[in-house]
């Protein structure tokens, strides 16, 4: 555009009206003035262009003189494209253009020969509908860009790269060990059903070029196997379009610089998510027929489809959760309330452990949670016992039995060596149907007893990630009587051993020395129990 025309469209964006100067020597006189406006009144009068229809007029010019290939909607999808914040989520409704601003977001880059960038999908079928839509764009937008079927790589003239790859289960993320990235971009962002992918890739990013920022792009609708933690690091946060500091996803505080460091108590980096919205996207929401066939859909579908609904979960396992029913306040348990805890150990993935309380009326009683990751076995057994030493006498614990497992060596397994450190286990039950009995047994303590009008089942309100995960684990979709085990389901299954240990209450199950007389048949002596 030229400085002529800048100026045109500036003095019309501000309703000021173009008039030719005229030469004082040139000024008309009062009678030629009233002669022409006396002729213009037998003309038809042209109406004034607004400032709107300038705007097109030279947007429309623009496009036109430099083949424009993709221009980004106004709203949300210029939004992410404009970001500056180092991790952002651009989801919600589908239509809404969140796969092409993903592909376009990592062009601006590709004129600096030391852009680096990754662009991720969950599998190698999905990512082919990403590799064909770039293959559309890329072409037109770079001259001389050229792709590589076996490299899966995109290379532009500077030098610069992108690479589209996939990511399917956790330990994928060893091929890119010894990898940097300044770019990085997951789409669909749920389809992961835990964070560890997205955790560890952020530790790929870098870059010798001051000038590149470093950032992690990501794309998604509500729902999926990663729905929850998905919320978790990016809804909940902070309001929509709003940018904040990161949180830890696991304690919720915000990531800053540790004391001693020169930076200490600045923040570490800032995340945003923007609201896709189909609306915004005239391309599909002006006929009206995408629209139509989203409303067409179920009604959970809809909400995450259409509104967007993050509250929402799809086929979720546990559908009778409700936090005003099954969420308590904390209080003092008597000393004579058999207490008991359930474990399933991950180092890769995450640890959930659970404390129990058996009530005189047989209610459950969730009381503790621990939830961490990559931490080792006999570590755990100390922090197990740290939390536990107020508890008083703790009945017995149950292990997810595969930890006896000798690990290829001669030494002790994961959990012998948890009980030579003091904390006693026995294994769960791991026998054939055991994981649907546990799946109905959490539906049946789920419901309120006829008699005291109380759920069976209940936790304080300190077990947030218990309270959090357990509403949102979906059901296999292949077998609906079971729960999808990519999903994040630690402290489920933590909390299916507690419950299928069969704890008990009443007094007549002990003898006067406290000993077990009709419970549960006791493990073997090696085992602590």
């Amino acid at each position: 555009m030229s400085d002529k025309e800048k100026t045109k469209l500036e003095a019309y964006a501000d309703g000021q009206t173009m008039q030719k100067r005229q030469s004082p020597k040139r000024k008309k006189s009062n009678k030629q003035e009233s002669v022409r406006k006396k002729v213009k009144t037998t003309r038809q009068k042209k109406e004034q262009p607004r400032p709107a229809v300038i705007l097109e007029h030279f947007t429309d010019k623009i496009e036109e003189e430099y083949n424009v290939i993709f221009k980004p909607n106004v709203g949300p999808q210029t939004d992410f494209l404009a970001a500056s914040e180092r991790e952002v989520l651009y989801g919600g409704s589908a239509g809404g253009g969140k796969s092409y601003a993903m592909l376009a977001d990592p062009l601006r880059y590709m004129g600096n020969p030391a852009f680096s960038g990754l662009l991720l999908r969950h599998t190698t079928e999905e990512l082919r509908e990403l590799i064909t839509k770039s293959q559309e764009m890329y072409p037109k937008i770079w001259p001389g860009i050229k792709w590589s079927e076996r490299k899966m790589q995109w290379t532009a003239p500077s030098g610069a790269k992108l690479w589209l790859s996939y990511l399917d289960k956790d330990q994928d993320v060893t091929r890119y060990q010894g990898l940097a990235f300044s770019w990085i971009g997951f789409d669909e962002l749920t389809q992961w059903a835990t964070p560890f992918a997205w955790s560890y890739m952020r530790s790929r990013l870098r870059s010798a070029d001051p000038d590149l920022p470093l950032s992690m792009r990501a794309t998604t609708n509500p729902g999926g196997r990663g729905h929850h933690w998905v919320k978790k690091m990016f809804i909940d946060p902070a309001p929509a379009g709003k940018s904040y500091i990161a949180t830890d996803i696991e304690t919720g505080e915000q990531l800053k610089y540790p004391a001693g460091h020169e930076k200490a108590g600045r923040p570490l980096f800032k995340r945003r998510f923007i609201p896709a919205r189909l609306k915004d996207n005239p391309y599909l929401s002006q006929h009206g027929d995408y629209e139509a066939m989203l409303l067409s859909l179920p009604e959970q579908q809809r909400r995450q489809l259409l509104d967007g609904d993050w509250d929402i979960k799809e086929g979720a396992a546990f559908t009778e959760f409700e936090r005003k029913i099954h969420v308590v306040e904390p209080f003092d348990i008597p000393n004579n309330w058999v207490k008991f805890r359930s474990c399933d150990y991950g180092y890769g993935s995450y640890t959930g452990v659970l404390w129990f309380a058996v009530s005189p009326s047989e209610q459950l009683v969730v009381y503790r949670e621990l939830y961490v990751s990559k931490v080792l076995a006999v570590d755990l057994a100390d922090m197990v016992l740290e939390l536990e030493a107020g508890d008083g006498n703790m009945r017995y614990g149950v292990l997810d039995s595969s930890l006896w497992h000798k690990r290829g060596d001669t030494g002790p397994s994961l959990a012998e060596q948890m009980i030579m450190r003091g904390c006693r286990w026995r294994p769960s039950d791991r026998s054939k149907g055991s994981r649907v009995a546990g799946k109905n047994e959490i539906h049946r303590r789920l419901q309120v007893d006829e008699f005291t009008e109380e759920a069976r089942l209940v936790f304080f309100n300190t077990c947030t990630e218990t309270i959090s995960q357990l509403p949102a684990i979906p059901l296999d979709k292949k077998n609906p009587e079971d729960v999808d085990t990519h999903s994040e389901d630690h402290l489920y299954d933590a909390l299916r051993y507690g419950i299928m240990s069969r704890p008990r209450f009443s007094i007549w199950d002990f003898d006067s020395r406290g000993t077990p007389a009709n419970s549960m048949p006791i493990a073997d002596s090696k085992f602590g129990y």
